[in-house]
């Protein structure tokens, strides 16, 4: 019997699905295209795609544009609150953060927490656990752009109350995640997310980026996947570890298609899923209006980057 030919190396990534304005277009697709670009030097030298991962996130949360890390929404207290995860799916180990403030790539604290026993730390003790791995801090005002401080404004007076619609017409608020899912040359698949959360939420709400299964999930069985979009449903449906299950009997591309369609039609979510099946081949789907999409591997001259309609 003729064996599978080896997995090809890909990276796809994503920053959020929402109602991207025309004038913030160009810097989601730079974000992108910048994030996949540093993911894909990982791997064409050989790394490991959990390495390619945890470039292409960190990437992410350092461009002030985007929803994670630097740069992210505010809290309704006028706070960033970040949450990340990461997963290896050789070993199916993974780490997660949740809440932090004072960290510039809580991506790179979801990876200390990987190497450990545990999934996810949060609170003070977690706060502790990052400061005894090393994990630097910085001052939570420098992780504010004015940019979102006039967001908050504007959010809260359309909705004072105790909560801002996170359903169909949050798609026009900025408060996805970004994420990546990459293969290397051996097969290693590994998935990874980091958000600030949805702008106006109340401090300490986490949704699904943290959470292995819901945000992220990766399995070299099958596949891995990231999601963005409305937390809570994410987080009831499991939407990332249903989109890699579909990948064990659909194409790459079908299996976002389906996890998506259920995911809508059952909790009336919105957002969208980028997947890389255990063959390196690409997916990627969504309900919103756009998402800021961008992926390489070997059988492209330079990434693709899309999910955004030009104006």
């Amino acid at each position: 019997m003729d064996k599978p030919p080896p997995p090809r190396p890909a990276i796809i990534v994503h920053a959020g699905a929402w109602a991207i304005p025309p004038e913030e277009k160009e810097v989601h697709r730079l974000g992108c295209l910048t994030a996949v670009q540093a993911g894909w030097a990982v791997l064409v030298e050989g790394g490991k795609a959990i390495d390619a991962v945890r470039a292409a996130v960190r990437s992410m949360e350092d461009d002030r544009n985007l929803n994670a890390g630097s740069g992210s929404v505010l809290t309704r207290g006028g706070h960033v609150e970040l949450d990340a995860g990461l997963m290896n799916g050789t070993t199916l180990d993974c780490g997660a953060v949740a809440a932090v403030r004072n960290r510039k790539n809580p991506i790179e604290a979801a990876y200390e927490v990987l190497k450990t026993k545990y999934v996810l730390m949060t609170g003070f003790g977690g706060m502790e656990f990052l400061d005894e791995h090393g994990v630097p801090t910085v001052d939570p005002e420098s992780l504010i752009e004015e940019r979102e401080r006039a967001r908050l404004v504007d959010a809260l007076q359309r909705d004072p109350g105790d909560g801002l619609d996170f359903g169909h017409a949050g798609v026009n608020l900025p408060g996805d995640t970004v994420g990546a899912v990459a293969i290397d040359r051996i097969g290693r698949i590994a998935a990874g997310a980091s958000t600030g959360g949805i702008c106006g939420k109340p401090p300490g709400r986490m949704g699904d980026t943290p959470i292995p299964g819901a945000g992220y999930y990766a399995d070299d069985l099958a596949a891995g996947a990231a999601c963005t979009g409305w937390g809570e449903p994410l987080l009831r449906m499991g939407l990332a570890r249903r989109a890699v299950d579909l990948a064990r009997e659909h194409n790459a591309m079908d299996a976002t298609w389906l996890a998506l369609k259920e995911f809508e039609e059952r909790f009336y979510g919105r957002g969208g899923v980028i997947l890389i099946g255990r063959d390196g081949s690409i997916g990627f789907s969504f309900n919103t209006p756009s998402m800021a999409t961008a992926y390489m591997d070997e059988e492209l001259q330079s990434p693709f980057v899309g999910g955004i309609a030009a104006d």
